[in-house]
Formats: structure tokens, sequence, C-alpha cells
């Protein structure tokens, strides 16, 4: 399908080669695919309704009132009183629920009482509620979604900026690149954590929940471009030295050729190198930020935000540490383990230590 040359096939094969690395790379495809179709078996709306003898699928429609189906409200339905309601009554009408029948922002609990309920398979809490009875696997599910989602957006943001300014100062040096070096050493002395303090405090409660995402996105951005710059700057002040680039300007190429068919090809490396470094540290980044309380808008389901709530209630209700916990470690050694073996497939030399 794609036109590869030898040398990225080589180091294709070598990434193959690298066990740990190839099958964790297998693993966040499938664990990304899972969290990205999540309302097919995370969600508290039925994947099919059969009422008299007419299917409705809810789950990425408008919701359906009570009316619909025969009851006595117009608001949403409750699939899962639907599909008792259903099995008690008999008949033809039946409903086909998700695996985990509950969504992120949902308070459910078998004793009206919010607080958390230790994992219960008979409720299908398989692995508990928080301490305002939400599912935490539901969350979890929507959480990683919503990390990842978020980390890759803020690698591409990143690239974006750090290879265009980067790639400048290192090609056309001089005055340009002086001014950017200046501008970045001020600009990389910005406390971070402050300005995320700052910004989120004027920024007012009556905005909708992706708005205020986009806002904190942009903010990490912002003061997270510098080191790509500075990578990205080297690598090009190297390649614009090689032969190559000199005989490409006596042929008379012009600037925006060398720059995006010479240089960039010959820096792929060192970019994809970054890629799954810059998706951990975004990962950390944004949950620490909800641990602290300066992260992603409540309610919306966050590790950070379990990991809070894990830890003050550590001793009433471990297992909200225990799975935020468990779910982050297990992300970040995922990427880890993909980001060093694509270290090692990258590097022009094929024996390294790591194996």
């Amino acid at each position: 399908m794609f036109n590869l040359n030898p040398q990225t096939q080589k180091k294709i094969r070598r990434f193959k080669e690298i066990k740990t690395g190839y099958y964790s790379f297998i693993t966040l495809c499938a664990l990304l695919i899972s969290v990205m179709v999540a309302e097919l078996w995370v969600n508290s709306r039925a994947l099919v309704v059969n009422y008299e003898g007419e299917f409705y699928f809810p789950t990425y429609t408008a919701f359906h009132p009570g009316t619909d189906f025969g009851l006595d409200y117009g608001y949403e339905v409750n699939y899962r009183d639907l599909a008792e309601k259903f099995e008690t009554d008999g008949g033809d009408n039946w409903v086909l629920m998700p695996l985990i029948p509950y969504n992120p922002y949902e308070n459910h609990s078998s004793t009206n009482i919010y607080k958390p309920e230790a994992p219960s398979f008979e409720n299908k809490h398989f692995l508990g509620t928080d301490t305002t009875s939400r599912d935490i696997l539901a969350r979890l599910v929507y959480g990683t979604r919503i990390a990842l989602l978020f980390a890759i957006t803020f690698m591409v943001a990143v690239y974006v900026i750090g290879i265009t300014i980067g790639c400048s100062m290192g090609f056309f040096g001089g005055t340009f690149d002086l001014i950017f070096q200046r501008f970045i050493e001020i600009w990389s002395n910005v406390p971070f954590l402050y300005m995320v303090i700052i910004v989120f405090s004027v920024v007012p409660s009556t905005f909708e929940i992706p708005t205020r995402i986009a806002i904190l996105l942009t903010v990490m951005v912002l003061f997270s471009w510098t080191g790509m710059t500075y990578y990205m700057r080297t690598e090009t002040y190297k390649e614009k030295s090689r032969d190559y680039i000199s005989a490409a300007l006596l042929l008379g190429a012009s600037n925006t050729r060398i720059i995006f068919k010479h240089i960039l090809p010959n820096v792929i490396s060192t970019l994809v190198t970054f890629m799954p470094f810059t998706i951990v540290g975004a990962i950390s980044a944004i949950t620490a930020l909800d641990f602290l309380g300066f992260g992603l808008p409540a309610p919306t389901p966050s590790l950070g935000e379990l990991l809070k709530q894990g830890t003050a209630n550590l001793r009433t209700a471990g297992w909200i540490v225990t799975s935020a916990f468990a779910t982050l470690v297990l992300l970040l050694t995922l990427v880890t383990f993909i980001g060093e073996a694509v270290r090692e497939s990258f590097d022009p030399k094929k024996f390294t230590v790591y194996r």
C-alpha cells in the first residue's frame, strides 16, 4: 500500500524484533480502539431495544422519552429499568444492554445513599463506585479515552509549533535565530503551574466543558513547545551543513523544497523517537493537574480525579486508588515500552543495550 524506502522498512523490522515494544504497541492500539467505541460496552443507554416489533438503537442517536416505550414520563428512559420491566411483563419486547450498563456521570447506589461501594458483580459495579456512587470502571474507561486524545492532540500541537520555529531558527539563523533564542529563554522561565492557576481563576464557570478543556490544552501547549524547538534547531543546523544541501542550493532548489524534501525527512528519526515520551509527559501532566484540582473541569472523568478521591478515602475505599493507580501505571508502561523500542529501532547502531 505504501512505498517505503529500504531504510524505513529496516527500521520497522527492527521495531517488530523488539517484542516488548511491539506487543505494547498492539496492546495500546487495541486499548485506544476499545475506548473510542466505549459507548458500545460502557453506557447507560441500550444497544438495541425491540418494542412492539420495532427496533431502536439509542446508543448513538437522540434520547428517547419514556412515552416511546409505553411509559408515562417525557424524560429519557432508564434502560436498565426498562429491561427489567420487559422481562417482568413477558412478551416479545426486550432490551440489549452493554456489558457495563452505566455512564461515567451517573450516580447509582444500591442503598440510595451516595457513598463508595465495594466491587459487586451483582450490581455490575465490577470495580466498585466512587464517593458519589459513580461507576469506577466507567469513569476509568472514559477518563483513559480523554487522557489519550488529550495527549495525542497535545503532541501534534507541540510538534507543529516546535518543528516550525526550530527548523526556521536552524535554517535561516542570524538575527532571526538570535531573537527567538532570547524569547525562548524568557518564555521558558515563566512558571507553568502558576499560569494554569491564574488562567483557570479568571475563566468563567459558565463556559462549557469542551471549551474549558480546550483552554487547558492551549495553556499546556504554549508552555511545552520550547524543548522540541531546541532539538529541531540543532538537527536543522547539522543537516544544513551537509554536502547534499549545498548541492541542492547549487541546483537552484528553493528554501521550501530543501526544508520539506531534504531536511525534515532526514530528521524524522529524532521526531519519531520523542513522540511516545511526549505522550507520557502529557498524560502525567494532565493527571497531576487533575489531582491538584487545576486540570479537567468537573465532572469530567479523569485518572487524576480518581486518584485524588482514592487517596482521600484510602482506608475506607481502597478500591478507588487501586483501580486508578493500576490504570495509570499500565498506560504509562505501555507508552514507555513503545518509546524505548522506537528509540532503538531508529538508532543507527543496530546493537544497543536495551533488549
